[in-house]
């Protein structure tokens, strides 16, 4: 996937020397250098982007001349990556420049920011050559006060232990000592809604290394409070070890404990595990990263946030526009929507995210404006004109670890049988699921499958069941579509489904031997239920597949799954003894750990690009295998035709797979309104918004009204010269009102090359729409990160029971055309 557009100012980067100093009791000096260079180590740290990020989304963080580390943790997000030496630590602080401070940055736990109690070989800190005397003293806070008993009950006052606290200072100014768990703010609770961001992150042998770290808003963590208007930033501290203050004595063997802890290089070799999580040399540990020697050698990434979700709710209170459909336009939807709700010029755009087919047949029946939709569909009466405004699709998602703690695995392929094996449920799980008639012999996961071995050597084989199975919608899409047409146009898939074993003796799950292909929805046909099990599954039978599948509603809920590394499988049993009868209670599975994840999961691409999600190559010709690029999704729209001007662009699945270097996932999002009988405001807001959206809205950027990654440009000219053509025409006949019904249209054509400019009829000019330059370049943009800011409005703007009463009350009127050749 190529990295979200480059925007001016967006990147950062920075290079710092940095070196490590002991002093002896004679006063002189001693220096710990990079061994590569014989001097201090040159630190260079980068940031790909920077401003108007979005919650949770990731940003790509790289370094290189660092320390090598050693130990490598097994998980070394928030106190898990504590027993490393030499990582480098990635936070999130508020403030910027010099008025961050360690009090605003955010950890989880407060082991990671205070030493509490501690004896005097690990009171490393008190020998920092760099730290105010202060801050040396036995029992200390960076707060200036030590809080009394009732507060820390658990720091020694007694002469014996040390302590340094390092509070952490919430956005509204509330300090928590940080003494314990009960003093921490509440997003650090143990069982906190989402996981720690803060990490430990590991340098490899080459001094190289890098991240993808999670920013929060105060929507995700009120306490650190980073919004549109709070500087915050992300703090990186390569860990090169404490320098220590002047010895007391001249005989190394003489020093007091705490000299001698000091003076520690660390215990494991450079490069090696720390499997068994063995306590390390605090010196040269992420523990104290606070510590001056430490806090000293700290990279500042300033970053900026983007508007919250309900900015539109709150500044705007007039009437929403509603646009119905689908989810693929969420991250443009939500950087587009505050250009229009800010601007008085213009009208308030509304994106409610709703299955592709529900949203077009309440455009049809007059319910809604418009629809967002990615195929064709008939309706029974006005004429229907489709403009294309996004370039986007969908990706299969996936984080996968390599085996002995080796670091995510970046380069998945898959093919249309595997998909069919995952999507059928026809990988058993476990023991249970082996149970299930005809289905004896398969795997039980696709780790364990030859064919997926075969192109993804080196991974584990255990098995999982969270690997046997394909995280999906629940609901209708155009997506789901897209994805069961790139099955369907695999002979090897299609008769693996017709019953077919594969060469290695797999067979199709019975309940979906012959299904028909493709199709908007997947359902759930299994009926299976184990027999036997533990008393909790004896109690609680159910259909073992669906279990596994346990499909959602929305790509969002998908992406945040694998972000999160937590599969949706719904085959957890927990039993309650304390009580007669017992209690027993079915539900999700545990997050998986680090270094041991492994899950797979359709996500649209702006998802997987704020995300920072990895997506799978899926094969196109034989032993060919395309990500989703710019170049591979321009690669696959060359090859769209349209029928007629203003109806939708059709891409032939079987010729975009001979095409070899076009991505199988590439999908337009159109914009669909009656040409006839639509309330006259409303036309006009349509056409505006599609003239909008083809012009500033298809320039690269974080920004508001522009379009972030996981999209490419439709310009004027080029590949897509074609889709911009049909969006200005369409355009101005949804204006006009006048488009008579007719039984054929004009014949196809091609978006390469296209229609000339002058072909496309005359559009009256749009005032509220900023220009265009007319000649632009084609311009590489981020392929698959934005909650859209009117993605979630639906449900609070209008009663979903009458939207979906209107829905259903026209579905029969309405039949689906099928727009790809192969579906023809």
């Amino acid at each position: 996937m190529t990295p979200r557009a480059a925007v001016a100012g967006d990147a950062w980067s920075q290079t710092k020397s940095m070196q490590r100093e002991f002093v002896a009791a004679d006063g002189t000096t001693t220096a710990i250098s990079d061994p590569s260079t014989g001097s201090a180590w040159q630190v260079a740290v980068s940031a790909d982007h920077t401003q108007s990020l979005r919650g949770r989304e990731r940003v790509g963080i790289a370094w290189s001349g660092a320390q090598p580390s050693g130990g490598r943790a097994n998980d070394p997000f928030g106190p898990g990556g504590m027993n490393q030496e030499y990582p480098v630590v990635v936070l999130q602080c508020r403030g910027a420049g010099d008025a961050v401070r360690p009090e605003t940055c955010w950890t989880s736990s407060f082991a990671q920011r205070s030493q509490v109690s501690k004896s005097e070989s690990d009171a490393t800190w008190t020998e920092d050559l760099h730290a105010p005397a202060a801050a040396t003293e036995k029992v200390t806070s960076s707060s200036g006060d030590v809080p009394g008993a009732d507060v820390c009950p658990t720091v020694d006052r007694s002469g014996l232990f040390y302590t340094r606290l390092v509070p952490f200072v919430s956005a509204k100014g509330q300090v928590y000592p940080a003494c314990d768990a009960k003093t921490m703010p509440p997003e650090a609770a143990a069982e906190a809604a989402l996981p720690a961001n803060e990490i430990a992150a590991f340098t490899d042998g080459n001094g190289s290394g890098s991240v993808q770290f999670e920013v929060r808003t105060d929507v995700e963590n009120e306490s650190l409070g980073c919004n549109k208007q709070v500087a915050c930033s992300i703090v990186v501290i390569p860990i090169v070890g404490i320098s220590c203050d002047r010895a007391s004595t001249q005989v190394p063997q003489q020093m007091t404990v705490a000299e001698k802890s000091c003076r520690r290089t660390g215990q494991f070799a450079p490069g090696s595990n720390n499997i068994t999580s063995l306590g390390g040399d605090q010196a040269v540990s992420p523990a104290l990263w606070w510590s001056e020697s430490n806090w000293r050698n700290r990279f500042v990434i300033p970053v900026t946030f983007g508007d919250p979700p309900d900015t539109c709710d709150i500044l705007d209170p007039r009437a929403p526009t509603g646009f119905y459909g689908s989810e693929l336009l969420a991250q443009a939807a939500l950087q587009w929507a505050p250009a229009y709700c800010l601007n008085k010029k213009r009208f308030k755009f509304q994106h409610n995210q709703m299955p592709d087919k529900a949203g077009f047949s309440l455009m049809a029946s007059g319910g809604g404006a418009a629809a967002l939709v990615s195929s064709k569909y008939e309706a029974q009466g006005d004429p229907i004109g489709y403009a294309p405004v996004a370039l986007t699709g969908f990706g299969i998602g996936y984080i996968i670890d390599r085996p002995g703690n080796a670091g995510e695995y970046t380069s998945l392929r898959l093919n249309g049988r595997l998909l069919a094996k995952l999507i059928t449920q026809s990988y058993t799980g476990s023991s249970f699921g082996a149970a299930h008639p005809g289905m004896e012999q398969n795997p039980w996961s696709i780790t364990r499958d030859p064919e997926f071995v075969a192109l993804n050597p080196g991974l584990t084989d255990d098995a999982l069941e969270a690997g046997a199975t394909l995280l999906s919608l629940s609901n209708s899409s155009d997506v789901v579509r897209q994805v069961t047409e790139y099955i369907a146009s695999d002979k090897a898939a299609m008769e693996f489904v017709k019953g077919k074993r594969d060469p290695w003796g797999m067979r199709v799950n019975p309940s979906y031997k012959k299904i028909e292909l493709p199709r908007d929805e997947w359902p759930l046909l299994d009926d299976f239920i184990p027999q036997g099990g533990t008393d909790c599954k004896v109690n609680n039978p159910s259909t073992y597949f669906n279990d596994l599948a346990a499909p959602v509603s929305t790509l969002r809920k998908i992406a945040e799954a694998l972000l999160d590394a937590w599969p949706n499988v719904q085959t957890r049993c927990d039993t309650d003894l304390s009580v007669t009868p017992p209690i027993y209670k079915v539900g999700r599975v545990a997050r998986q750990h680090y270094g041991e994840r492994f899950m797979l999961g359709i996500v649209s691409l702006g998802d997987a690009q704020r995300y920072g999600l990895r997506t799978a190559g899926l094969e196109t010709r034989k032993g060919r295998y395309v990500t989703p690029t710019t170049e591979s999704l321009t690669a696959a729209v060359r090859l769209a035709k349209q029928k007629g001007k203003r109806g939708p662009f059709a891409l032939d699945m079987a010729k975009l797979r001979k095409a070899g270097g076009a991505y199988p996932g590439t999908m337009l999002v159109y914009t669909a309104a009656r040409l006839q009988n639509l309330d006259k405001k409303d036309a006009a807001k349509v056409a505006q918004f599609i003239r909008i959206a083809t012009s500033e809205g298809q320039r690269a950027g974080s920004g508001n009204g522009q379009l972030p990654g996981g999209f490419v440009p439709i310009r004027k000219s080029g590949p897509t010269k074609a889709l911009h053509a049909a969006a200005q025409r369409v355009a101005t006949a949804i204006e006009k009102q006048h488009v008579p019904a007719a039984p054929a249209e004009a014949e196809p054509e091609s978006v390469v090359p296209g229609p000339p400019e002058a072909a496309a009829p005359a559009e009256e000019p749009d005032a509220a729409a900023a220009p265009v330059a007319a000649e632009e370049k084609a311009e590489v943009v981020a392929m698959p990160p934005t909650q859209a800011v009117s993605s979630e409005w639906g449900g609070r703007l209008l009663p979903m029971l009458i939207l979906l009463g209107l829905v259903f009350s026209v579905v029969s009127a309405v039949s689906r055309v099928v727009v790809l050749r192969s579906r023809r």
